[in-house]
């Protein structure tokens, strides 16, 4: 059969498992720090980076819609959303969007600060190599994320709490022109049993 096949790579470019969101992550050296997981998430993790485009022609006489000289590329919206499984001061501080923290109380705001914007790491194993030093990875880099989804839980009998979440990824006005996302594909190497 001519047209069942897949590409002879595709198993070196998978993306494995729900993947880990991060306060901090280098892509030059694949490392963080324990204390840079965000949280337990369950049900896994959604990314979308949605553009939104202008057509200049459509409202000239003749012109063909989408005609590809006249697209203009307006924006982005980035979006990341999951569940979390667990929870901590820190987490329903960034969850409320606007609030403050003292000693595990959460105090809403109704101003937006600057430090409530935080870049937020979605960083998932990939390819067929993904050992402990050098393995692959899939990285999303959200600039300047908020929590536009709200502070929620939802319980339930004999099961743990579930607290939905959304995070908005911003533009700077000192960064107009920078798309608050990147992304990094790194194929893993081979490592050998010593490593």
């Amino acid at each position: 059969m001519k047209f069942t096949q897949i590409p002879q790579d595709t198993f070196k470019e998978l993306v494995l498992n729900a993947g880990v969101l991060l306060s901090a992550f280098s892509p030059d050296t694949a490392e963080y720090d324990n204390a840079d997981i965000i949280g337990a998430t369950s049900g896994g993790l959604t990314f979308a980076a949605t553009p939104s485009f202008s057509d200049f022609g459509e409202d000239i006489d003749n012109c063909p819609k989408n005609t590809k000289e006249l697209k203009r590329l307006e924006g982005w919206e980035v979006k990341l959303s999951g569940t979390f499984a667990s929870m901590n001061a820190t987490n329903a501080k960034t969850m409320v969007a606007a609030a403050d923290e003292a000693v595990g109380k959460i105090t809403p705001r109704n101003d937006i600060a600057t430090e409530d914007f935080k870049d937020i790491w979605l960083v998932a194993d990939y390819s067929d190599k993904n050992g402990a030093k050098k393995g692959g990875y899939l990285a999303i880099h959200m600039l300047n994320g908020l929590s536009t989804g709200g502070f929620q839980l939802k319980t339930g009998d004999k099961s743990k709490g579930q607290f939905a979440f959304e995070f908005t990824g911003h533009y700077s006005i000192t960064a107009q022109d920078t798309p608050p996302f990147e992304i990094y594909v790194k194929a893993g190497e081979a490592e050998s049993a010593t490593q």
